[in-house]
């Protein structure tokens, strides 16, 4: 009896660590184009899967494609102490996409 408690309590310990780390604020600055007539522009981004450069890469490209923009590159991955700084910098592009 007490065996088939344990899988289930392991479970639920191990959801309750992994649910923190996937519910922090992660967020990304970039730098994307458009062309003919070529338009370029900055902008800031909320994350929603891995917190990393490499995985922002292909969210940031694909959410940007499906409005016609290129990403040009990731600036930088931060949390949300980093929001305020950019939100001049990046003006309507500010968690546009």
């Amino acid at each position: 009896m007490r065996h088939s408690l344990a899988l289930p309590l392991i479970c639920a310990a191990l959801l309750a660590l992994a649910l923190p780390a996937q519910a922090a604020d992660c967020y990304a600055d970039y730098k994307a184009k458009q062309n003919n007539p070529l338009k370029l522009h900055y902008g800031v981004i909320q994350l929603r899967g891995d917190c990393s450069e490499a995985a922002a890469q292909g969210e940031i490209q694909s959410r940007l494609a499906a409005s016609g923009w290129t990403l040009l590159n990731v600036m930088s991955v931060f949390g949300p102490e980093g929001l305020q700084q950019r939100k001049a910098d990046a003006g309507p592009y500010y968690l546009r996409f």
